[in-house]
Parts: structure tokens; C-alpha cells; sequence
């Protein structure tokens, strides 16, 4: 992987250039506000920073978007009615309800309803949402696994379990010797048809432990749109994190 910059309205930009077996230059924020550019080894370097210097005015913007949204969103989440929330691709109102009874999480009439019996509570109602946001992300991350398995599984590839953890600046990764694919948690906040894709590349790492031809050729016969739904990914639903 290779640094290298550009200065576009008086700012440097840094960006990090990946060679990959990709038709197009592609080029995408990570959640740590790295930004990355994969482009085959035939692309000029002097075309690839044209490229980003044309992309200059996207990227401060979306950079400073990050730095202005994610830490609001960390920090002063009150859990009141009205707030919104990511869930698959889309956005919901919560709606805070108090309840005498059971406490809970749920999905009603298009608004995500937070049942609590303090609703001043907010440590109280942090921990149901996070709860429920894993519960979310558990059932669609396995199920996602089996549609996706069912591709690979031809290949010999074991079945791999899945883990949740919260990560800063990947998606996903395989972890080979423990036959485990490890997610981030806040993918479910993206479309199905991105977590589709953020499983099958992990998948195909049971088999090609690299990024050489042989796992994009895979990559693009089971998915040939799979760079839609990253550019998807890392361009627009990560600003929502």
C-alpha cells in the first residue's frame, strides 16, 4: 500500500493507494477518515491523483462531515422521541414510551418504539437500544451467512461462525485458524445487499487469504456489482455512523 498527497484548495490531502484487480479507480472513506483509492497496476500514479484532486471537493466535505456528525451522534445521544436512527439502509424516528411492565425494544409502523419504565433513564435506555441493535444484527448477519455460504460452500470452505465487535476502520475480517468471520457491529445500519457483500469478501478469504486475481475473479462471479455496493458503503453509510 502506497501514502501519497495532494494539495487541493490550499489543503493537503493524504490518501493511501491499494493496487487491486479492479475495472475502475475507486475511492472511499474509511470510518477512521482514512481515505483509500484502489486502482489496478496498469493506472498511472499521475492519473490517480488527478482523480483525487478532482475528487477534492467531495472529500473535504464528507471529511468534515464525519468530524462534525459521528462525535455528536457518539456523545450527546439522549434517547428521546424524535431522535433518528440508522437501521438497514434507512432511517427511523424513535418514538420513547413508558412502560409499567416489560421493558423493550421494537420495530412499529415505521418508527423504532423504545418501551421503558424511566424514560429520564438514559444510561437505562442506551443499553436497551444497544441490545436490541445486536439482537438486530445477530439474526440478519447469520442469515446473510447462509445465503452467501451457500455459494462458497462448493469450494470445501467450512462454515464459519460469526462474531460481533465494534471496529474503527474495517467492515469485517477472517480470521482463518479460529473459522470465524468477525463484523462490525455497526454494519447493521447498511442496506442487506451491503452486508451481503461484506460477508461474501470474508467468506472468500477461506479460500484465497489474499487480494491477488483469484479472489476478485471469485468476488465477481458470485457478485459483479460488489463495487457499487462498497463504493455504497464506505461513501454514504458510514457519514451516518
Amino acid at each position: 500500500m502506497e501514502k501519497h498527497q495532494i494539495v487541493y484548495a490550499n489543503r493537503v490531502i493524504e490518501f493511501f493507494v491499494e493496487r487491486k484487480n479492479v475495472k475502475n479507480v475507486n475511492i472511499s472513506i474509511k470510518p477512521n477518515m482514512t481515505i483509500m483509492v484502489s486502482a489496478s497496476e496498469k493506472v498511472p500514479l499521475k492519473f490517480i491523483c488527478d482523480f483525487v484532486t478532482s475528487k477534492g471537493s467531495w472529500i473535504l466535505k464528507n471529511v468534515k462531515n464525519f468530524k462534525q456528525v459521528q462525535p455528536y451522534k457518539q456523545s450527546e445521544r439522549e434517547y428521546v422521541s424524535g431522535e433518528s436512527y440508522k437501521y438497514l439502509g434507512k432511517q427511523y424516528r424513535l418514538r420513547v414510551e413508558t412502560s409499567s411492565e416489560e421493558e423493550m425494544v421494537k420495530y412499529y409502523r415505521g418508527f423504532i418504539v423504545l418501551m421503558v419504565k424511566d424514560p429520564n433513564d438514559r444510561a437505562r435506555k442506551a443499553k436497551l437500544m444497544d441490545e436490541w441493535y445486536r439482537e438486530k444484527a445477530i439474526k440478519t448477519f447469520e442469515e446473510s451467512l447462509d445465503k452467501q455460504y451457500s455459494l462458497v460452500q462448493k469450494y470445501g470452505i467450512q462454515r464459519p461462525k460469526i462474531d460481533l465487535r465494534i471496529m474503527k476502520a474495517r467492515w469485517g475480517s477472517a480470521l482463518i485458524d479460529s473459522s470465524t468471520i468477525l463484523l462490525n457491529s455497526e454494519l447493521i445500519k447498511a442496506p442487506k445487499h451491503c452486508i451481503d457483500y461484506v460477508v461474501l469478501h470474508e467468506l472468500i478469504h477461506f479460500q484465497y487469504n489474499d487480494h491477488k486475481d483469484g479472489f476478485y475473479n471469485m468476488l465477481y462471479s458470485f457478485m459483479p456489482d460488489w463495487e457499487k455496493r462498497k463504493a455504497m458503503l464506505d461513501e454514504e453509510i458510514v457519514r451516518e455512523l
